[in-house]
C-alpha cells in the first residue's frame, strides 16, 4: 500500500521558488520611469485642452453679452432717441478710446469702469448701484450725478445682467468680462470722429489681456479682443 504523502506546509515566503515569484512579478526601476513618464505626459495634454476649452468657453460668452448689450443699447435709442452715453461731453464714456486705450487692468482701469457703470446704470435701470430698481434709482442719472428735477417713475430696465457679469462686490463697481476685466463702452467717436470706431459706440472685451512694455504694441492687442465693430 502506497503511503500518501502530506500536503506541503504554507510557505512563509522563504524559499527560493517563492523569492524568485515575488521579484518576478516586481515592477523595475525603467518600468517605474517608463509609466511615470506617460502619466506626466497624459496629465500635460489634459491640462492645455482643459486651459484651451475654457478661453474657447470665455470668448463665446463674451461675444454672446457683446451682441446682448448691443441689442438692449438699440432699445434704449429706441426710447430715448440717443444710446446710453454720459449727459456731459468729455466725460467717461466719450474719453473712453478704444483706439489707444488698451489697458482695463491698471493704465486705463478707471475710465474703463466708469464708463461701463453709465452703460450698466442705462440699460439695468439701477442709478444707485445697489442691485435692484427702486424709488431711490429716480434721483439720478445714468452718469450717477443727481438728478434737479427726479424722474417720475421707475428707471426702465432694458437688460438684465446676470450675478457673474457684475463685479463681485456689494454695490456694482463695474460689468465684467468673463476674463474678469471691465467691459470696455465708449461713445467717444460721437465726441470726436478722430476717435473710436463707431459713430453709434464701441462695446469690446480686451479678452486675456496681458500689458505690454511698448506704447504702442506690436501687432495691436485689438488682435485678440472681442468687439462690435
Amino acid at each position: 500500500m502506497t503511503r500518501m504523502k502530506s500536503p506541503p506546509r504554507a510557505c512563509r515566503g522563504v524559499c527560493v521558488e517563492c523569492l524568485t515569484n515575488r521579484f518576478n512579478g516586481a515592477f523595475t526601476l525603467i518600468e517605474l520611469i517608463v509609466v511615470v513618464g506617460v502619466i506626466l505626459i497624459l496629465t500635460g495634454l489634459v491640462l492645455s485642452t482643459a486651459g484651451y476649452a475654457r478661453k474657447k468657453g470665455a470668448r463665446a460668452r463674451a461675444e454672446t453679452e457683446i451682441a446682448a448689450m448691443s441689442a438692449a443699447c438699440e432699445s434704449y435709442k429706441a426710447d430715448n432717441a440717443i444710446y446710453p452715453r454720459d449727459p456731459t461731453a468729455n466725460t467717461a464714456t466719450d474719453s473712453l478710446d478704444a483706439r489707444t486705450m488698451f489697458d482695463p487692468a491698471s493704465a486705463n482701469a478707471i475710465l474703463y469702469k466708469t464708463a461701463s457703470l453709465v452703460l450698466y446704470r442705462a440699460l439695468s435701470g439701477d442709478r444707485n448701484l445697489d442691485r435692484t430698481v427702486s424709488a431711490a434709482d429716480e434721483n439720478f442719472n445714468i452718469d450717477g450725478s443727481t438728478l434737479a428735477t427726479p424722474l417720475t417713475q421707475l428707471p426702465q430696465t432694458y437688460f438684465t445682467f446676470k450675478p457673474n457679469m457684475l463685479s463681485q462686490t456689494q454695490n456694482v463697481q463695474y460689468i465684467q468680462d468673463p476674463f474678469g476685466n471691465s467691459y470696455g463702452y465708449s461713445t467717444a467717436y460721437q465726441y470726436d470722429p478722430m476717435k473710436g470706431y463707431n459713430p453709434t459706440f464701441d462695446l469690446w472685451s480686451t479678452a486675456n489681456y496681458t500689458p505690454q512694455t511698448s506704447p504702442t504694441p506690436t501687432p495691436s492687442p485689438q488682435n485678440s479682443w472681442i468687439k462690435n465693430w
